[in-house]
């Protein structure tokens, strides 16, 4: 995918908030984007919300698990698999974060071996889609970073 700087910023923030959560004051306006609000200070605040759901898409693992998904549903043997180095249990965690937070549908079959299944929400499409783009920009501009840090020890 070949992207252009002002796509990738366009590609990164994250859109208008759809609602209003039960911290943000009136002083806010829903016309400002992300980054906007970012720069208004909300994030830095202790209790926002939105930096606990920051951390579930942020995180490694949860970055890895919205990229893979995006492929289609799979089983947790198959995530786990498929993203060498997580273990089980912050597998399950991070799952079980990105669940809660509406990003990610955990189907459950009750048949004989019971097996899970997960896959993205419509909403979980739709900031995956937001972080590949910035995964996307790593993997491309990672010769650019590892430069920089060789410059750093020198």
């Amino acid at each position: 995918m070949d992207v252009d700087k002002p796509n990738i910023i366009a590609l990164l923030t994250f859109g208008k908030y759809q609602q209003k959560s039960k911290y943000m004051s009136d002083r806010h306006d829903d016309s400002k984007t992300l980054t906007q609000r970012f720069e208004m200070g909300d994030i830095f605040a202790e209790p926002c919300p939105s930096r606990d759901i920051l951390k579930h898409v942020c995180s490694k693992w949860g970055v890895l698990i919205l990229i893979a998904l995006r492929q289609g549903t799979h089983r947790f043997s198959e995530l786990r698999r498929k993203m060498g180095g997580v273990s089980e249990k912050m597998l399950a965690q991070s799952l079980q974060s990105l669940t809660e937070d509406g990003f990610v549908l955990r189907v459950s079959h009750h048949v004989v071996p019971p097996f899970v299944e997960y896959s993205l929400t419509p909403m979980g499409e739709e900031v995956a889609d937001r972080v590949a783009a910035l995964a996307d920009w790593i993997e491309v501009n990672t010769p650019r970073v590892l430069d920089a840090r060789k410059k750093l020890e020198r």
